[in-house]
């Protein structure tokens, strides 16, 4: 219906309805000329404007970025070679460490063998001592045993200390010579001892 009405009209008036009429495109074309000036002078600036500076920062950031992405990369490197230097000082000590050990384990044992040796001849002389005072204590017992025996069998006293002393170094002496004389048997004290 309506492309029936636009058909009528356009017999009865001569002109196409769809075309406006001339003083309706020059004001038109006025003010959308108006609004081009305003909007290339007023609106296009500041819209520029805000364009370049969101650039520049997208463009600051890009290079902030790759400067941050650089500084990270140089210091995980400088990381990863201290990481090395350090590993390498921690097998240096370690080993220094090792070295360390030995020596002084080997001054241990020196030391021990030292106080091994030192104890060991302190004990010889010691049981050399008391071997010598058991020795020197039983010549003393012998003697006294000796001169109660001999009272008894000869009868008479030995209150005389000479007399007394040279019957007791003959009975040591002839013990002496005795124990000598068995096989595997060991001299108990000399015969000078008194």
């Amino acid at each position: 219906m309506l492309s029936t009405a636009l058909v009528r009209a356009a017999e009865e008036g001569g002109q196409n309805p769809l075309i406006p009429a001339d003083y309706d495109i020059i004001w038109s074309a006025l003010c959308i000329a108006v609004i081009a000036f305003f909007f290339v002078k007023l609106i296009l600036p500041v819209f520029t404007r805000i364009l370049d500076e969101r650039t520049e920062k997208i463009e600051g950031g890009l290079k902030a970025g790759e400067n941050a992405r650089a500084e990270a990369e140089e210091l995980r490197s400088e990381i990863e070679r201290e990481l090395t230097e350090a590993r390498v000082e921690a097998a240096r000590v370690r080993e220094q460490a090792q070295e360390d050990a030995k020596v002084i384990a080997a001054d241990v044992r020196a030391q021990a063998r030292t106080d091994a040796e030192r104890i060991v001849e302190s004990a010889h002389r010691q049981i050399e001592a008391e071997r010598q005072q058991a020795a020197a204590s039983l010549r003393t017992d012998i003697g006294a045993l000796a001169t109660t025996l001999a009272e008894r069998i000869v009868g008479e006293s030995l209150a005389d200390e000479q007399r007394r002393q040279r019957v007791i170094d003959r009975f040591l002496d002839e013990l002496d010579a005795q124990t000598e004389l068995v096989p595997g048997g060991e001299k108990v004290g000399g015969a000078t001892e008194a």
